[in-house]
């Protein structure tokens, strides 16, 4: 495939996708300087964490001292994940760059998930952006289950363009498409991406992959094929939805920045640094991780040829040089 000098923008989701899954407490604290680490390796954006009920997502109930500890870089967004009204006014006033909306494009993820219709879950973030009308809070909407729910099969391409288009009325910034349990594959990625694009140009479009199935680098490659250039992904590959049967981690941030400059394209993400705190993660989540580059290490990371064979050759150049 060639290169390409083409920016990608890399959104990273750990602190609140995947943390929001750890059965081990990650406490306040050590969240905060996970996120001041992620801020300083060049990270487009961050979703520092939910503004959920604690009850529903225990692991994130310390939202507001979590914004308030962290220690923000110039040129990197700030996101929280807003549910409702309560946590729209509640995240109003922590200086988040962005709200991040959540629905389903499934109506029986919607209820599984939020407990309430799609015409509900419209309304009710709705009254969500009127919020934070006047501010300077930029506003997105992530479409769970954009490429399939697991209990309802495919989701039609008219109902993903029809909730599009009703939050693109209502101003939002951009819309991420999300692929809640690894259903998508590449030719399905590339032709909704095409649609949603040619649909709604003024729109900025995000992909957010999971590897349930193994397929998320290459839905990915078939995202960049259409256009698209923001990305989320997750350290180590953490993640998923608890409440989607069959659902594992989030694409992995090393996996994917690894991919993306062994192809050429500028990323803004310093590899060596994200792989250096994915190394400090089983430590703060009490197991290991998932990414295949911080097993492996690089491509480009050569090795040294192994003692014994350096030395059998030696052996061997004596053999000769004493024989008769």
């Amino acid at each position: 495939m060639m290169t390409s000098a083409k920016k990608i923008y890399i959104q990273e989701v750990a602190p609140r996708d995947g943390l929001q899954n750890e059965a081990q407490f990650v406490q306040t604290d050590d969240k905060a300087a996970f996120i001041d680490a992620l801020s300083l390796c060049g990270f487009a954006k961050i979703e520092a964490t939910s503004f959920t009920s604690p009850k529903a997502i225990p692991a994130l109930k310390d939202a507001e001292e979590v914004m308030k500890r962290i220690k923000r870089q110039p040129g990197v967004e700030y996101t929280v994940l807003v549910p409702n009204l309560r946590g729209a006014e509640r995240a109003l006033y922590c200086g988040i760059d962005e709200a991040n909306l959540v629905m389903s494009a499934s109506e029986t993820h919607n209820m599984t998930n939020l407990r309430m219709r799609r015409q509900d879950s419209v309304l009710q973030l709705s009254e969500v952006i009127k919020v934070f009308a006047g501010s300077r809070v930029a506003i997105n909407l992530s479409l769970s289950t954009a490429f399939g729910c697991p209990m309802e099969g495919q989701v039609e391409k008219n109902t993903l363009l029809r909730l599009i288009e009703t939050f693109a009325q209502k101003e939002v910034r951009g819309i991420t498409l999300c692929d809640t349990t690894g259903m998508a594959y590449p030719s399905q990625v590339e032709e909704i991406c095409r649609l949603v694009r040619s649909h709604f140009p003024q729109l900025q479009f995000t992909l957010h992959f999971h590897d349930t199935r193994g397929m998320a680098l290459a839905n990915t490659l078939a995202a960049l094929s259409a256009g698209i250039d923001r990305f989320d992904a997750s350290l180590g590959g953490l993640g998923g939805c608890p409440y989607a049967p069959g659902a594992s981690g989030n694409v992995s941030t090393e996996d994917m920045v690894h991919m993306l400059h062994l192809m050429g394209y500028r990323t803004g993400v310093d590899l060596d640094a994200i792989i250096g705190v994915a190394k400090t993660l089983p430590a703060l989540i009490g197991h290991h991780i998932r990414s295949s580059v911080t097993r492996a290490g690089k491509t480009d990371d050569l090795h040294p040829v192994p003692q014994s064979f350096e030395q059998g050759l030696v052996n061997k150049c004596h053999a000769i040089q004493e024989a008769p």
